[in-house]
């Protein structure tokens, strides 16, 4: 199998690529819901943020990332780059599979978050410079600060990817968008090493999704949330590293819109209101969504629909010159004012 990569076509290892991680993911999940319920890995609704009223395993995480493992090491080219981020991302697996089965305390996973990402930033890729979004082709460089800025990015995205996975599909589904967005951008750039990763993201997601979708047989847990967080988080900073773009900064911003938007939110929110930051409430997009009479299905593809509007942002902006870019930014800020606006999103939840 090794082989394969050296004897097919780009276009060829890309299609069997996706195929393979989608069957492999899909026929890895029935394993994984038994093994969850053999080691008592199951969310049980305690409180009424929940939306889910019956028992249901979760540890669903470790199908998407054996799969994307799996694929990578079969199809991708191995490197140093390839190497740190299969050890940042074990770390991360191993911490979301304790906390699935025993609640681990928050100061800690964020402190091996910390770890992981520190572990990308000083040995693989890591945010050297910005582009100036009123000044093209002047960069702002960030010497000593990229280290730490690296960090922050990638801690954000993973604890904003999981803050989402409040409803059967949500995350893994824009998640699967996300990806999709960035593929897209990094073939156009000609980042062939990058876009395979990605399409083996998408199709680890895909073969997931059936089992994940409402009604959900099985959560991804801690285990999926942040493994996809992280991963997004790390192959994002090379859509704005090795794009020509303009306002280049602002493609990941976009791609991850749904999550990044969602916990900015929360956070004025709770502060707004003087609730402690880190304290849970009921005021996310798709609680103030449910609360306007829609169902789990129809608020999870509304959700679906506004990633994809932000995903095309992106696209357009890698894309287009900076007037037309600075136009699509103004609508999606029109858009997301909108939607702050109507579902109230500032009020208490």
């Amino acid at each position: 199998m090794f082989g394969l990569k050296y004897v097919l076509s780009t276009t060829q290892l890309f299609i069997i690529s996706f195929i393979f991680s989608i069957v492999l993911s899909y026929f890895a999940t029935p394993f994984v819901i038994k093994l969850a319920h053999k080691i008592g890995a199951i969310d049980v609704p305690k409180d009424n943020r929940r939306v889910h009223k019956v028992p249901i395993p979760r540890l669903g995480g470790i199908s998407i990332a054996f799969s994307f493992f799996v694929t990578t090491l079969f199809f991708n080219s191995m490197n140093k780059e390839l190497i740190v981020l299969f050890v940042a991302l074990f770390i991360i697996l191993v911490m979301g599979v304790v906390d699935d089965i025993k609640d681990l305390n928050a100061k800690l996973k964020f402190f091996i978050q910390i770890i992981a990402a520190s572990i990308v930033a000083v040995f693989a890729i890591r945010i050297e410079y910005l582009a100036n979004p009123m000044m093209p082709m002047h960069y702002l460089f960030l010497r000593y600060m990229s280290i730490p800025i690296t960090v922050f990015w990638i801690v954000g995205i993973t604890n904003t990817v999981n803050l989402i996975d409040g409803l059967d599909g949500l995350a893994a589904g824009i998640s699967a968008i996300s990806s999709t967005t960035l593929a897209l951008i990094l073939f156009k750039n000609g980042d062939y090493f990058h876009t395979l990763l990605l399409i083996s993201l998408i199709g680890s997601i895909l073969g997931f999704l059936p089992f994940n979708f409402n009604p959900a047989k099985i959560f991804m847990g801690d285990t999926g949330a942040l493994f996809l967080g992280f991963t997004l988080a790390v192959i994002s900073m090379t859509a704005t590293i090795k794009s020509a773009a303009t306002l280049a900064v602002f493609i990941p911003i976009l791609t991850l819109g749904i999550p990044i938007f969602d916990t900015t939110f929360a956070i004025l929110r709770r502060a707004k209101n003087k609730q402690p930051i880190m304290q849970a409430d009921k005021g996310h997009l798709h609680h103030r969504l449910l609360n306007n009479g829609l169902s789990q299905k129809q608020t999870v593809l509304i959700l679906y629909m506004m990633s994809v509007i932000l995903g095309l942002s992106a696209y357009f902006i890698s894309e287009t010159g900076r007037r037309f870019s600075l136009f699509i930014l103004a609508v999606d800020i029109i858009l997301i004012v909108f939607v702050t606006l109507k579902f109230k999103i500032l009020k208490k939840g």
